[in-house]
């Protein structure tokens, strides 16, 4: 990393957003990449051309564009008729569900920024948010996923006097809904008509939550501007129509399934969201046979499971024309088998709920979507990768991403002491990703800055270890983590669910020599188990893995 330098001069935080610099600004305006328009606008322009077409659909039933437009309206009055107000943040944490949309253009409408919180963030991280954000409502379902989110809603109002209105969705009666707002009634009781508040374009949108688990969550500020390009343009590299049907099978809150392109990209050219709330093979073949679904999105441990499971199911996804990988590295040999699986429209995705998006192209060779991890979708993004020192790397050298561009944040939300550590002097992200750049553009993912195991003086690049240990036919999902060891500081230890008879450590590091990988990239401990913990946005989430398996040694 670079010395100390000062801040650059868009850290003027006002209220804890760092806008974008005037000259990029202006300059992403004349080349046309920032339109003038409002996220919820790009509902109420569809909904004029496409009123009686579906626009949202789950398990219940489905909502024309011009049903969810006017009950966007209707939400949006009942909020403010609620004492919302705008500018006020509101945690928005409701499961894969059509009333998600609602709430969602709701809020926008009524000038009010969501925070999106996906529904496994639990007390801890909905108070850090609460917290950070002074938010003053929370949106939260009843019961989902066999969790009771009202004891949570409950111990959430004891502890912040800043919550004024929570809004409970999935209530059988407003009466059941207690001392909350039943989310059923409130819509009631929102008449359509009337002004709505005005919004500045290059202002928060939303607020998105970081998918970090060195520490507390971030928040992350997308103004309309940005994130009206970050949706309309990944639909535009995707080759969305509107006759697509888009399934979100990752949390909604997500980046990826809200806007790469996911339901905003599809509702801005007028195609079919169907939300879904288990995306086990069996649930999700189903859905996309019922509905005939073309697109959909998922991490990688995801579509090898639905990959494996096209030896089993009766009913196979025949209609997907296009399945994005994203969320973390998916190796070749995985690449290959989802390819031949399940569609030969497999697109990588390497990006950050902070910004940067790189997609491989439909058309691309099978070589470009099994090995890389797609190139910027923005020929405005600016991308740097650079040494330790700060210094730009010759190509094909692994190093640091850097980025700025026209849809990349410049600043956490109310983070000043974060954003001095994860910006430049020049304004550009410093993402914690290794990369590498490849001809035309694309990039390979290498590792993580941080996500290194320091053994007797060697670094040990996690990642690639584990890149290695995932192609032994006996190796389902591996992770790797260092233990502290008092003669080498850390050892290597490898976490494994098999899926098959399990090997031993020195059958896996003679698999490991046989292929040729550094010496140093040895196992020194190996632990077999169940399943890999996962973060809310489904990355395998190695503090918690860690401390797992440092307790079990101690």
């Amino acid at each position: 990393m670079s010395a100390a330098v000062s801040p650059p001069a868009s850290l003027a935080m006002g209220d804890g957003f760092v806008p974008f610099p005037p000259e990029r600004a202006d300059a992403y305006r004349q080349a046309g990449y920032w339109t003038g328009n409002t996220v919820e606008s790009l509902l109420r322009t569809t909904a004029t051309r496409r009123a009686d077409h579906p626009a949202v659909i789950d398990e219940h039933g489905a909502l024309t564009y011009r049903a969810l437009d006017e009950a966007a309206d209707r939400a949006a009055h009942a909020f403010i008729r609620l004492g919302i107000a705008p500018g006020d943040r509101v945690l928005l944490q409701l499961p894969n569900r059509t009333s998600f949309a609602v709430a969602l253009f709701g809020l926008m409408r009524a000038g009010a920024l969501p925070v999106m919180c996906l529904p496994g963030h639990r007390a801890a991280e909905l108070s850090h948010f609460i917290e950070v954000a002074s938010a003053v409502a929370l949106v939260i379902a009843d019961t989902a996923g066999g969790f009771d989110y009202r004891a949570l809603a409950t111990e959430l109002s004891q502890k912040h006097a800043c919550l004024r209105h929570i809004v409970i969705d999935g209530v059988v009666s407003p009466n059941s809904a207690g001392s909350f707002t039943s989310w059923s009634a409130l819509l009631e009781s929102g008449a359509s008509d009337g002004p709505l508040p005005s919004t500045q374009t290059d202002t928060p949108a939303l607020l998105l939550v970081s998918g970090g688990t060195t520490a507390a969550p971030k928040l992350i500020p997308r103004t309309h501007e940005d994130y009206v390009y970050n949706a309309t343009q990944s639909a535009r590299v995707c080759g969305l129509t509107e006759d697509d049907v888009y399934l979100v099978a990752l949390p909604a809150g997500h980046n990826f399934p809200l806007s790469c392109p996911g339901l905003l990209g599809a509702i801005s050219i007028g195609a079919t969201t169907v939300f879904l709330s288990d995306p086990s093979p069996e649930s999700a073949f189903a859905a996309i046979a019922r509905h005939r679904v073309t697109v959909t999105a998922l991490v990688p441990s995801l579509a090898q499971l639905w990959a494996q499971a096209t030896a089993w199911e009766p009913v196979l996804p025949e209609t997907l024309r296009l399945l994005q990988v994203g969320g973390a590295k998916l190796g070749a040999e995985d690449a290959r088998t989802v390819r031949e699986a399940l569609t030969p429209g497999l697109q990588q995705v390497f990006g950050m709920a902070e910004g940067l998006i790189c997609v491989t192209r439909p058309g691309d060779s099978a070589n470009i979507l099994d090995t890389t991890q797609g190139r910027p979708m923005c020929d405005a993004d600016e991308v740097r990768i650079v040494d330790e020192d700060g210094v730009e790397v010759a190509p094909g050298v692994a190093g640091e991403l850097l980025v700025r561009g026209p849809y990349t944040l410049n600043g956490y939300y109310r983070a000043e002491a974060d954003n001095m550590r994860s910006f430049t002097a020049d304004g550009f992200y410093r993402s914690g990703d290794q990369v590498r750049a490849l001809p035309d553009g694309y990039l390979e993912v290498t590792g993580r800055i941080k996500d290194v195991i320091l053994r007797g003086g060697e670094s040990i690049a996690a990642l690639d270890l584990e890149s290695h240990l995932q192609t032994h036919p006996a190796v389902y999902a591996a992770a790797a983590v260092g233990l502290p060891d008092q003669y080498l500081g850390e050892i290597v230890c490898a976490a494994i669910v098999f899926n098959r008879k399990p090997v031993t450590a020195a059958e896996l590091n003679q698999y490991l020599r046989d292929r040729g990988a550094a010496t140093h990239s040895r196992v020194d401990k190996l632990v077999a188990v169940p399943k890999l913990p996962l973060t809310p946005v489904g990355k395998i989430d190695k503090r918690a893995l860690a401390a797992a398996l440092t307790n079990d040694a101690g």
